[in-house]
């Protein structure tokens, strides 16, 4: 299943801490080489203020080796910077926290920034100690006291383009500390900084995710914005599959127009996560009520995910991808059954998916059960249960669950000692035949009477055509038959 992990795919598009998780992720499933893992966490613990974490590493890597010295005089250096900044911001937060000033400032920032220099003598270069000092936090590990600072900077400044650096960081330091409703609120205020298309916030954004140090262009503002929102969807991830309700936040997002076109863009891999989350949603929105409205968008998620999977077969698949392509694409149930087993082993490995292994895998078998009694209307629970990969009679009592809980169980009936389900499918009302015969024959007739119409505009030129050159032709007709006369 190596060969399936997305892990080094996904990781050049996060920021260095973000990255910490899926490589402590690797270590647990021991999907490749635990020196190799450790490798890697090293190279990106070196880059930060972690210090003694970057200290541990090297010790596992090279126990017979002594820590090198440069250790101890960036950890120096970092003291005396932390101190520095720490003052620098603390007599800006010593103005702002004070009650007369917090009920002073207003929604505009201009005019709170005139407040705050005309009466204690703040200006803009002092406030931007706020975000130097939550930045430094952030790249130590102290992300909750980072969080605080760059909301404090974010609601003063007036610099575009920190302000949203500012964004980004507090939505790493959000995910990182596990605050998933307020990460939720970051990351939909952060996309919609990134849709407004204004350039100085597509180019800040880009600047400040861009923690591999990848070049922005400032000449085509709308690539910047792709690779902003290349950034945005991975880091999303985090969000959607830990906050209760991001599954289906995932499908409204990946499923409009334009992160679907950032999808096929330039991130085809993220098909797994959307497929996925199409998969975990299916049970759900197949049951929706008044009391528990599901989106269109969400409830065709299916429809238009395997769409989305047919195009893009050429760039990307694996076996989640692939699961749904046999099923509703090749209708082969034995290859989907197959894949499903092999999807298994990639959820179970995948960092963001791991925790979804079994919810996966009840609403893979409730596709697979639907697709089936759809084709079918008398069923072998054996033979069904093989295709679900679950023993006899484990399948039989999920066949018998699946039936009461869902809105199959007012169309099938259970024969247990012939042990076959038979599906009474209703017929269809005569008035609703009528409708529908008679809504085809109405685009039918619409069809034909436009291609009439286009043929009579043909034969009309045609005719104008012919006419136009007859008169040519008779008069030279005419000028060939009058008579010569001579004198």
């Amino acid at each position: 299943m190596a060969e399936h992990d997305l892990s080094k795919t996904i990781i050049p598009y996060l920021d260095r801490h973000l990255s910490f998780p899926l490589l402590t992720h690797l270590t647990e499933i021991q999907l490749f080489p635990a020196e190799e893992v450790t490798q890697a966490q090293y190279e990106l613990a070196k880059g930060t203020n972690m210090f003694d974490y970057a200290v541990t590493l090297f010790q596992q890597l090279h126990p017979d080796q002594e820590v090198p010295a440069e250790f101890d005089g960036k950890r120096q250096n970092a003291v005396s910077t932390h101190e520095r900044l720490q003052q620098e911001a603390q007599a800006v937060l010593d103005v702002i926290e004070k009650p007369e000033v917090a009920q002073a400032l207003r929604q505009d920032k201009n005019q709170n920034l005139q407040f705050l220099k005309d009466n204690y003598g703040l200006t803009l270069e002092q406030i931007t100690a706020l975000y130097n000092f939550g930045q430094f936090q952030y790249s130590y590990g102290n992300y909750s006291g980072a969080a605080d600072y760059l909301y404090h900077f974010r609601v003063l400044s007036t610099n575009a383009d920190l302000t949203t650096s500012a964004h980004w960081g507090k939505l790493a330091s959000d995910i990182l500390t596990g605050k998933w409703d307020t990460a939720l609120e970051e990351l939909n205020t952060l996309r919609d900084l990134i849709d407004s298309r204004s350039s100085a916030s597509i180019l800040a954004a880009a600047a400040a995710a861009s923690a591999s140090g990848a070049a922005t262009d400032k000449t085509e503002p709308a690539l910047v914005q792709l690779h902003s929102r290349t950034w945005l969807v991975h880091w999303s991830l985090f969000i959607y599959f830990n906050h209760e309700q991001g599954r289906t936040l995932l499908l409204e997002t990946f499923l409009s127009p334009t992160y679907l076109n950032t999808i096929q863009t330039a991130c085809p891999w993220i098909l797994r996560y959307l497929v996925a989350a199409a998969i975990l949603s299916r049970k759900t929105s197949s049951t929706s009520s008044a009391a528990n409205p599901v989106s269109a968008r969400v409830r065709n998620a299916i429809r238009e995910v395997v769409k989305v999977i047919q195009m893009e077969e050429y760039q990307y698949q694996d076996p989640v991808t692939s699961f749904l392509k046999e099923l509703y694409v090749e209708f082969d149930f034995e290859a989907a059954q197959r894949e499903l087993r092999r999807a298994e082993e990639v959820v179970r490995n995948d960092f963001f998916l791991g925790d979804f292994r079994e919810e996966f895998l009840d609403n893979a078998r409730y596709l697979i059960s639907e697709a089936y009694c759809r084709i079918h209307q008398r069923i072998d629970i054996g033979d069904l249960s093989e295709r679900l990969n679950l023993e006899k009679d484990e399948g039989e009592k999920w066949i018998v669950n699946l039936i009461r809980e869902t809105r199959m169980g007012a169309d099938a009936k259970i024969d247990l000692e012939k042990n076959i389900i038979e599906i009474n499918r209703p017929a269809l009302p005569v008035y609703q035949s009528v409708i529908e015969k008679t809504r085809g024959l109405a685009l039918r007739t619409q069809a034909l009477g436009a291609a009439i119409s286009r043929s009579g505009q043909q034969q009309q030129s045609s005719a104008a055509s012919q006419q136009q050159q007859q008169p040519q032709q008779d008069g030279a007709k005419e000028t060939s038959q009058v008579p010569i006369s001579v004198n």
